[in-house]
């Protein structure tokens, strides 16, 4: 379902994906690919609020990560001034690559100096107004049921430096619907529930901030973790 809707709306998504000035169309192009190649599989997302997000601010997107599934998630909970940052891996993916060589920022998370010029690029980004959207895991792991793994610095960092909000995000229901263990693969028609909790504010933070404000996050999106079969 996925290369068909991508082969239909692959005009459309080369043509938005030439000029950073057109980006915002090409998340909306990205939204509906996710929305029928989804629907089509039988899987539907509903995101729910803890308080109503002001779309018109820069923020920092950080999802927990136990699931492919987890990055059309995103893509349908928010609007459509964002970006992802992910493992170069992905441009060898010919689906996702076209993304991640226009919009979306590839590193490799084994090289420093990749990590340090993605963070760079996303800085830059951000100062333009638009919103990245980080796993703080920086994995999805093997373990079945998943676990909420330790957070990467990155994020928090990137946070305080720019003084702006960071939204924890738990996505609830990804591992159960498709899993991916790197030998098995599997998914299944479902609900995928996203749950956007209330931006927590940087202002006045330090750099020495950066491990509260992790922990901060962590326990927001684990409070709405259910990882039990």
């Amino acid at each position: 379902m996925i290369g068909i809707i991508f082969i239909l709306t692959y005009p459309f998504l080369y043509f938005y994906s030439r000029k950073p000035s057109r980006y915002k169309k090409l998340n909306f192009i990205r939204k509906i690919s996710v929305f029928f190649s989804s629907a089509l599989s039988g899987i539907f997302f509903k995101s729910i609020y803890a308080t109503p997000i002001d779309w018109s601010k820069t923020y920092i997107i950080c999802p927990n990560h136990a699931s492919n599934l987890d990055v059309f998630a995103m893509s349908m909970a928010l609007n459509n001034n964002f970006f992802y940052l992910g493992k170069d891996d992905l441009l060898k993916n010919p689906i996702v690559a076209l993304y991640f060589r226009s919009i979306d920022i590839p590193f490799n998370r084994d090289s420093k100096i990749s990590a340090f010029r993605a963070f760079k690029k996303t800085s830059e980004r951000i100062l333009e107004g638009m919103i990245p959207v980080i796993f703080p895991e920086g994995k999805i792991g093997e373990e079945y049921p998943p676990i909420l793994h330790e957070f990467k610095n990155g994020p928090f960092r990137l946070a305080i430096e720019h003084q702006i909000p960071i939204i924890p995000v738990t996505i609830i229901d990804n591992w159960k619907i498709c899993w991916d263990d790197g030998k098995t693969y599997g998914c299944k028609p479902g609900i995928s529930r996203i749950y956007v909790h209330t931006p927590i504010d940087t202002k006045g933070l330090k750099t020495d901030d950066d491990e509260a404000l992790k922990k901060l996050v962590y326990d927001k999106i684990s409070s709405k973790l259910d990882y039990k079969l």
